[in-house]
């Protein structure tokens, strides 16, 4: 996949900019929206579709908290707008997403958002959907391969990535004192198009500390290829460190892991404890409830927050633009090996026990973890 320059820097101020979307409330919680570039009201959208159109929502599965999060909020952010929602779950197999989606079609959903399995297994079922005069919507991993694609929502991927990469270099130097460090690298299923994207952000901040011995990566391991978690399996990530810690570390001690996601992550710290490597610095994404408690704790040192509300928020946001004939844009795009692909994103923050309960104050849920 490539990534525009913009893209790439993935700051604050660029990463943030939604543009036409002032009609329905654009840029609250993507930041200002410096350097639009086309307007809210543009022709091109055509005629809209009914406000209360049926609109489809096809999740790749529920096996983490952050897409059972997203599965509530879309049925009750939907039929709040006024829409008729459907929205399913794939239990990470592509055949029955493929086949969601075009039952989907037939149900005649105007919109139908897309959280893949597969971004490159999708393009014939979205070629009918588009033929069909469908909109169709990437929500938190891109959509590859097709021109079939009208958007994606997300949180900025790669910054993501920078995020945790830097979060681990300071839980070293706040938790271990000086370096040099031993640390290992994982990554996330190697069909998710976030996963390489992530690692690629980590390194870019890691690689530079890893040329001048900061941090030593004991088991040389540092490609995306070797460290990648197939599926996001929790047991295999924990499976992998586990070799790694007897293959490597016989009488020395690890003092980091970045971890791609919270569930990695609490693998990893199983695997450490279970091998006597105590107090490891774990980094994680998608603030789970299970995670929260640790970062509280000060076992895992952080996570990365991608509050599910705001996401679904600022689907539904592009929903309502598409509804009145509205064609919403970015500055940010990725190629996606057929089109550039406008990205809608959102910042994501890094959670460490020192500002949790100011991370979390919107979320009374996840406060209410922290004790």
């Amino acid at each position: 996949m490539k990534v525009t320059r913009r893209s790439l820097l993935g700051g604050a101020a660029g990463m943030t900019a939604l543009v036409g979307l002032s009609a329905c409330g654009g840029g609250r919680d993507g930041g200002s929206s410096a350097g639009a570039s086309a307007s809210s009201g543009s022709s091109a959208g055509g005629a809209g579709f009914a406000a209360d159109a049926t609109i489809g929502i096809s999740l790749p599965w529920l096996g983490t908290q952050n897409w059972k999060e997203a599965q509530d909020m879309f049925k009750e952010q939907l039929e709040k707008a006024g829409f008729k929602a459907i929205v399913q779950a794939a239990d990470n197999k592509v055949p029955q997403q493929q086949s969601q989606i075009e039952t989907m079609i037939q149900q005649g959903a105007k919109v139908i958002v897309v959280g893949p399995i597969d971004g490159k297994q999708l393009g014939t079922v979205l070629t009918k959907a588009h033929d069909a005069g469908v909109k169709v919507l990437g929500y938190d991993r891109l959509i590859e391969n097709t021109a079939a694609i009208d958007g994606v929502v997300q949180f900025g991927s790669l910054r993501t990535g920078e995020l945790q990469g830097q979060a681990l270099l300071d839980g070293l130097k706040a938790v271990k004192g000086e370096g040099p460090y031993n640390i290992e690298l994982f990554g996330g299923g190697p069909a998710d198009p976030n996963a390489p994207n992530f690692f690629t952000g980590a390194m870019s901040v890691l690689q530079p500390k890893i040329d001048d011995k900061t941090v030593v990566v004991v088991s040389g391991q540092t490609k995306f290829t070797q460290c990648a978690t197939p599926d996001w399996d929790n047991g295999k990530a924990q499976s992998r460190m586990d070799s790694l810690l007897s293959g490597n570390y016989s009488g020395k001690k690890i003092d980091g892991v970045l971890s791609p996601n919270d569930g990695i992550a609490r693998a990893i710290l199983t695997s450490c404890k279970q091998a006597g490597q105590t107090q490891p610095v774990v980094t994680g994404l998608d603030a789970e409830n299970e995670s929260v408690a640790l970062v509280a704790r000060g076992t895992q040192y952080c996570t990365v927050y991608k509050p599910t509300d705001k996401l679904v928020a600022k689907t539904v946001e592009l929903i309502q633009a598409f509804q009145k004939g509205e064609s919403p844009t970015t500055e940010d795009k990725a190629n996606n090996g057929k089109v550039d692909v406008s990205l809608f994103q959102l910042d994501p923050v890094v959670v460490t026990k020192d500002n949790a309960k100011e991370a979390f104050a919107n979320d009374p849920a996840r406060l209410k973890l922290l004790g």
